[in-house]
């Protein structure tokens, strides 16, 4: 269930940070019900599904050239960012470097992860990220 929810509000969260609003703002809310305007779920749909689209895919930069793969979406709780866990080097999750991308630096194209600009050795040099306990 926390693993749906966390999806729910991942994707969420991606929408609003790609489409800027616009087309919230000409939504009207549902005054004195939860969730949302029917309009909302239509645009809401075609967006990212981070079980789908994202989680576990692999990264490349624009040469085609794989920099990594993508182990976690993090959502923070202060102006709800979100951000991607990507992991580098290492065999089956051994010896891996995760390091932390902003969504809103990853881009989809023809069904794959792209981030423009990287290499291996750039990712591979940015600072680990480690789960707190």
């Amino acid at each position: 269930m926390k693993f749906v929810l966390n999806s729910f509000c991942v994707a969420a969260t991606l929408f609003l940070a790609l489409h800027a609003g616009a087309a919230f703002a000409q939504a009207t809310p549902v005054v004195g019900t939860i969730g949302i305007t029917s309009e909302e779920i239509l645009v809401v749909a075609k967006g990212w599904s981070i079980k789908k689209d994202i989680l576990g895919k692999d990264v490349y930069n624009e040469a085609n050239e794989k920099v990594g793969t993508i182990g976690d979406i993090i959502v923070t709780p202060v102006k709800a960012m979100s951000y991607a866990i990507v992991g580098t080097g290492g065999f089956l999750g051994i010896a891996e470097h995760d390091v932390v991308i902003p969504v809103s630096q990853l881009t989809i194209k023809d069904k794959r992860v792209l981030l423009p600009g990287a290499t291996k050795e750039a990712v591979k040099a940015m600072p680990a990220f480690k789960y707190s306990e």
